[in-house]
């Protein structure tokens, strides 16, 4: 009897710790986080703590990786046995390849079909289930220093020929006429993005990040031709490889460049002082074709299928999606909140929602786009023609073996 009963107290003391084990884990919740910039981190840790205010019993924790660190880390943030519970990341392609990897748990019960545009939902969504929650989004443009084209009397160019000679007065007045931090090589794939569509048409577009047309078609050599001819004109900031984006848009902030291609996120890094003096125009059109395109990707949060907390990851998801947590995140930045409820935050944002209304093609970006190898090469590509433009020929051929190679295994 007696071994019995000490066989009941240990069992009672083991069950005592389990259940203390599982109330820790349940009132937990861990978040692993890209927005290291001081605004955005600023904007995200206001609605942590407010949900921490709504929710005391559950303690949240906010990890915080540099953005390009976060990139390289995020296959092993989804496949460790510690997985966080919430994951910062892209919508798209980007998001859906990990769906299609059994890698994300699905969110439907956080998800309001009445406040989100269906759009928004297939690209967060995969094979009919959601994994993706968005949050805001956002508009690239060529983002000007308004003191230097004062300074030279120009205005925003709304031809090719118009930007080209706004590139050779800015060069002939002694700026950089183009910043680019090529070092993070992202940046080079909106140019990319821009230009084809320009040159070639939004749906030729998707049939190339497709995988469905080569790299060396004579359409894609032509958009492929225009930035090389900005290169050798010299009209890209030296050295731009060694630069990140965040180096090369100081340089537009202190007026030693004119022109920025570059998101709407740009303003997260400007000084309080250099806001106003940075402003923005359309990419120019190519060839009299009215049409244009635009780079609008969204961001959000997604929930790995190891988390530990799902049911506060999902509570934490249905939070987000409120208009009021979308509203106070997206106000302060100036950006575009997926909540179709919340309001445009400032006569910016009116511009930059004008002009993507008015476009044919909208593109979530070429990494977002493209399968993530593809991007990676596609973007090396790009930055090596930037830095050798007469070599476009056999860089693309290059890159043509890698779209068959990739988009094979993809099958």
């Amino acid at each position: 009897m007696k071994k019995l009963l000490a066989a009941i107290a240990v069992l009672l003391v083991l069950g005592a710790g389990l259940v203390s084990c599982a109330k820790k884990g349940s009132n937990e919740l861990v978040i692993q986080s890209y927005m290291s910039d001081e605004a955005p981190k600023k904007a995200f840790q206001a609605l942590v703590d407010q949900f921490m205010k709504e929710n005391p019993s559950i303690k949240v924790t906010v990890n915080t990786t540099a953005h390009e660190q976060f990139k390289t880390q995020l296959v092993n943030y989804l496949t460790a046995k510690d997985a966080p519970d919430v994951l910062t990341w892209f919508a798209g392609f980007r998001m859906q390849q990990y769906a299609m990897k059994g890698l994300l748990a699905p969110i439907d019960t956080a998800w309001n079909d009445a406040e989100f545009p269906a759009a928004f939902k297939t690209a967060s969504s995969y094979e009919g289930k959601v994994y993706f929650m968005p949050q805001s989004w956002y508009w690239w443009a060529v983002y000007y220093n308004k003191d230097v084209f004062s300074k030279l009397n120009l205005t925003p160019p709304k031809t090719w020929e118009e930007f080209l000679a706004v590139c050779a007065a800015l060069k002939k007045g002694g700026f950089e006429p183009i910043a680019i931090g090529a070092k993070d090589t992202w940046t080079a794939g909106g140019w990319f993005d821009y230009m084809n569509v320009a040159v070639n048409g939004g749906a030729f577009h998707q049939e190339l990040t497709a995988g469905k047309v080569a790299y060396t078609d004579p359409k894609v050599l032509k958009s492929f031709g225009y930035m090389a001819e900005l290169a050798r004109n010299g009209y890209f900031m030296k050295n731009a490889a060694s630069y990140s984006w965040q180096e090369a848009a100081t340089v537009l902030f202190d007026g030693k460049a004119g022109m920025y291609l570059m998101g709407q996120f740009i303003k997260d890094v400007a000084p309080a002082d250099k806001k106003d003096k940075i402003d923005w125009f359309k990419f120019p059109i190519v060839g009299g074709n009215t049409a244009y395109g635009v780079d609008t990707p969204f961001d959000g949060y997604m929930v790995p299928a190891k988390a530990k907390n799902k049911d506060n990851a999902l509570k934490f998801m249905a939070f987000l999606a409120r208009k009021d947590t979308q509203e106070a995140f997206c106000k302060p930045l100036g950006r575009l909140a997926a909540n179709s409820m919340v309001p445009v935050p400032n006569e910016d944002a009116r511009r930059g929602l004008e002009m993507v209304k008015g476009a044919t093609t909208a593109m979530q970006f070429y990494d977002r786009d493209a399968p993530e190898e593809m991007a990676a090469k596609g973007m090396d590509a790009i930055v090596e023609i930037i830095q050798n433009p007469d070599k476009v020929d056999s860089i693309l051929a290059a890159l043509d073996k890698e779209r068959e190679r990739i988009y094979a295994a993809l099958k």
